[in-house]
């Protein structure tokens, strides 16, 4: 939602736009584009996702503009890609950047393995030092050369990074080594050996960029499922216009336009078939992977498959407002979304730079003042693991990379995340309030028993004259009752003399008979009598809060209809599962205390309220609220919205109204209740994964930065090796990366 910022007393109106940043390598990075961009007059917010390589920011486009932004960015040493042809190219661009990484990595790796054979078994090979600063230089100062860019120009803005660390470290020791090869008597006059460490410079480089490699596939793959969503929307579109069929780019659908839909082809908009008929596989929207028919004016949604025959829709939503652009929206907003855990980890990232900095040249100083012969050499060598070891990329990556995949996890099961607050929250719900119709039951009337007090061989002939004498109806229930015939081979037959009787039903006369159907005031007014045996069975239907309705003609009852809004299949099964999880179900519903009761009964809910008005449900929300509870509300109408939106995690039902897909936090797109124990479990495992990761992050710095500083050597005489320390750098922000994506072949 747009923010208004009072500048110079006029209220201008804001603007939301997301886009991609380019050149961002470490949690240090975003911190320093996203401060970059607050700093700036216009800008009300920005959000930085290292994991997406993305920026969203709300700004006033009379103060400042897009163009500004990329100038900004880009004097920090990053790039952010903002005109059309930058965005359709960037796929590209990511793939370049990989290549790039990867020879780049290769080469390193080439030329650095030579220098770490001679300096740990070869030192004495004649001109070995010459040798390793050769193959040294190029790893370090063009394969490593992004390092030292981005490196000035954070400093340029007084900032510093993970790149900043790199730089530091890596051309310390190089230059440190060089001098040593080049003028080693200024050494040996004092007695002291000359030592190099241009392994230290060389492998380290090759390990990193070894790291990023691994890390871009990595990322990659974590957003493979908002690639795939992508991958629904066809490209081209078959139009009709004046009966020739002609190809055009789907940017140019409008409303309205008649589309031709092929075998195989995926649907490009949502709409309502015109013409034809065929199977469609909707699997991808409501995760059923049974494909359903469509038939004249039935609704159809963009990113399905149509499987075997062709037919024309009518386009009624395109662009952004179809169901698939929603759903790849809502999967890009929740990521771009930080839950609280991550704007702790942003602080401390903020900051940690600067006091690793701070650390290594006390490290330094501290060598220097209390070591004796060997200072110099202990010192530099201390400072430069401490400040390769301390790398923030695993702090950076331990949230975003769990969210990522927790939320594409979710979408692949039909679960979108709208907020990535909502999934670390879900877990924590001890409390779920549930809507009844839509919810729990499908929202529709069916017949759920058709009772027949006829002889056999009559009864062909009477579900002609129902089905001719609802066809003509009016009445909402008479749609529940022909979708009930429509398994027979019946004969349309033409009645006569049909006529609407108002709060009573219908009538109809067939072949000179009187038919009704009706209420049981109709059969009252026209004397029709049912017996003490029917009695019985349509009492007990009653209880079950069905409603009856009654065929018969003027002498008889023929046929008793129950018809009733059934229960979903799994929300019996769902509700028990919650219940054993320990958490309160309540059922609030409009509808009256029979039928409250009855729903409750069947599904296992003892917490129940009938004939409840919108703002009283809101109000039963705040009353649990009080009590200290985390409050689920799943619901899926209009009436619903003032419950979802205080709720705190609001769910929706993904067949029900726009406005509460709008307000809820998640929305289960099937509006299966089963999904509702897995959204916990999703939760549960997505913060089980995120403390994982800032586990292993923390504690790798914790015992890492002490030892490569030197703790232990007054002791043990061991000292961490930069080259190691590199290693254990790149292989922590992998195992962080590769830990989220472990969660995807997770049963839920």
């Amino acid at each position: 939602m747009a923010k208004n910022l009072n500048i110079n007393k006029n209220i201008t109106e804001s603007v939301k736009d997301t886009y991609s940043v380019e050149g961002m390598s470490c949690a240090s990075c975003a911190i320093s584009v996203e401060s970059m961009l607050k700093a700036q007059t216009g800008v009300v917010s920005a959000n930085v996702n290292y994991a997406t390589s993305s920026v969203t920011v709300d700004y006033q486009p009379e103060v400042i503009t897009p163009k500004e932004f990329k100038s900004i960015i880009q004097s920090i040493g990053y790039d952010l890609l903002i005109d059309e042809s930058e965005i359709e190219n960037e796929s590209e661009k990511q793939k370049n950047l990989y290549q790039q990484i990867r020879r780049n990595a290769i080469w390193a790796v080439s030329l650095s393995l030579p220098v770490f054979l001679i300096a740990m078994f070869f030192m004495n090979l004649p001109y070995g030092n010459w040798i390793m600063l050769v193959l040294t230089t190029p790893v370090v100062f063009w394969f490593g050369r992004t390092f030292f860019i981005h490196a000035a120009k954070q400093a340029k803005h007084g900032k510093a990074n993970m790149d900043t660390l790199v730089a530091l470290s890596t051309s310390i020791a190089y230059f440190f080594s060089a001098f040593n090869t080049i003028y080693p008597e200024f050494w040996h006059n004092r007695g002291l050996h000359a030592h190099v460490y241009f392994e230290a410079s060389a492998v380290v480089i090759s390990f990193i960029l070894i790291g990023k490699l691994l890390e871009e596939r990595a990322k990659s793959n974590a957003s493979s499922a908002i690639k795939k969503l992508f991958g629904l929307q066809p490209k081209t579109v078959t139009k009709i216009v004046n009966g020739e069929q002609i190809e055009l780019p789907i940017s140019s659908v409008k409303i309205d336009d008649i589309l031709l839909i092929k075998p195989g082809d995926k649907i490009p908009v949502d709409g309502e078939v015109t013409y034809g008929n065929s199977f469609v596989d909707e699997s991808t929207i409501t995760g059923e992977p049974i494909a359903v028919e469509k038939i004249i004016g039935d609704k159809v949604f963009a990113g399905t498959i149509n499987q075997k025959g062709s037919f024309q829709i009518i386009a009624r939503k395109v662009g952004g407002d179809t169901i698939l652009s929603q759903i790849i929206e809502t999967v890009r907003n929740a990521l771009m979304t930080k839950p609280p855990v991550q704007k702790l980890v942003d602080k401390i990232a903020g900051i940690f730079v600067p006091i690793v900095i701070t650390i290594s040249i006390l490290t330094f100083f501290i060598w220097l003042i209390f070591d004796g012969n060997n200072s110099v050499n202990l010192a530099l060598l201390s400072m430069v693991t401490v400040l390769v070891i301390a790398c923030p990329c695993a702090l950076g990556l331990a949230t975003p990379t769990a969210i990522m995949v927790g939320v594409g996890k979710g979408a692949d099961l039909g679960i979108l995340i709208k907020d990535s607050d909502s999934l670390e929250l879900a877990h924590k719900i001890d409390a779920i309030v549930l809507d009844k119709t839509g919810t729990i039951t499908e929202g529709k009337p069916h017949v759920t028993d058709f009772l027949w007090h006829c002889e056999d061989k009559d009864l062909i002939k009477y579900k002609e004259i129902l089905q001719s004498m609802e066809l003509l109806s009016e009445h909402p229930l008479a749609e529940a009752v022909l979708n009930s015939l429509r398994t027979d081979e019946l004969i349309h037959i033409q009645t006569e003399e049909f006529a609407s009787i108002t709060g009573r039903g219908i009538e109809a006369k067939y072949n000179n008979d009187e038919y009704f159907i009706g209420n049981h005031k109709l059969l009252m007014e026209n004397g029709i009598n049912i017996s003490e045996l029917d009695a019985d069975v349509i009492g007990f239907l009653q209880k079950e809060a069905k409603t009856i309705v009654y065929f018969a003609d003027k002498n008889k009852l023929i046929a008793t209809i129950a018809i009733a809004d059934k229960i979903k299949h799994s929300s019996a099964k769902a509700i028990s599962i919650l219940k054993d999880e320990g958490i309160e179900v309540y059922l609030l519903t409009g509808d009256n205390e029979l039928t409250a009761k009855a729903v409750a009964h069947q599904v296992g809910i003892t917490n129940y309220k009938a004939e409840v008005l919108p703002g009283e449900k809101a109000d039963f929300i705040k009353e649990l609220q009080k009590q200290n509870k985390i409050v689920a509300m799943v619901g899926d109408g209009i009436n619903d919205s003032q419950a979802l939106a205080l709720a705190d995690v609001g769910i929706a039902m993904g067949r029900g109204s726009d406005i509460a897909m709008d307000v809820a936090k998640i929305t289960i797109i099937s509006s299966d209740l089963m999904l509702i124990p897995k959204a916990i479990k999703l939760s549960s495992l997505t913060l089980k994964t995120i403390k994982q990761n800032l586990f292993w992050a923390f504690i790798y710095n914790l015992i890492g930065i002490p030892i490569a500083a030197g703790i232990l050597y007054p002791f043990t005489g061991f000292l961490l090796n930069p080259m190691i320390a590199g290693a254990a750098m790149a292989l922590s922000s992998f195992s962080v990366v590769s830990n989220s994506i472990r969660m995807r072949s997770k049963k839920i």
